[in-house]
């Protein structure tokens, strides 16, 4: 039978903080409120970014008990992931947190031995080359639907 991910939960702790990849430890409205105002993601659904935090492997940042950050991977745990949706609340930058929110991410088991592990940002290029993630050998091999307007008018 197969078990819940909150009953294998791993957590990481520095300080007063701590990264937990239990699902049912999330404070999901905090982190729709925060995404849904950047600009990666603006205007998404609530119902949308719920989906997507159901069929993702999450990872949240703690301070005293407090969800003050996000990290979600997408990922079929043996070959690819897609590292998305990074933050840290603005109060709380500036210390390493974000650097070790994503060091904790990819020290994951389950995402370990994967073949491509991605990400797309506009402005931590520095954040996440720290981390090993390099430009795109060869940028001609991506390909992509983008819908900028998808979430125009969704309810």
């Amino acid at each position: 039978m197969p078990t819940t991910a909150a009953e294998h939960a791993r957590e990481w702790r520095q300080g007063d903080c701590v990264v937990s990849d239990d699902p049912a430890r999330l404070d999901r409205e905090a982190v729709v409120r925060f995404i849904t105002g950047t600009y990666w993601a603006a205007g998404i659904p609530a119902a949308t970014m719920q989906r997507a935090i159901d069929h993702s492997l999450c990872f949240g940042l703690y301070r005293e008990g407090r969800q003050i950050g996000f990290a979600r991977v997408v990922t079929d745990r043996a070959t690819f992931g897609y590292l998305c949706d990074v933050f840290v609340e603005e109060a709380h930058r500036g210390s390493g947190l974000g650097k070790w929110l994503v060091a904790c991410v990819l020290e994951h088991p389950d995402l370990q031995g994967l073949r491509r592990l991605s990400l797309m940002t506009r402005d931590a290029h520095a954040l996440y080359q720290r981390q090993g993630f390099k430009p795109m050998a060869d940028a001609t091999r991506y390909l992509e639907i983008h819908r900028p307007d998808v979430y125009k008018g969704a309810a």
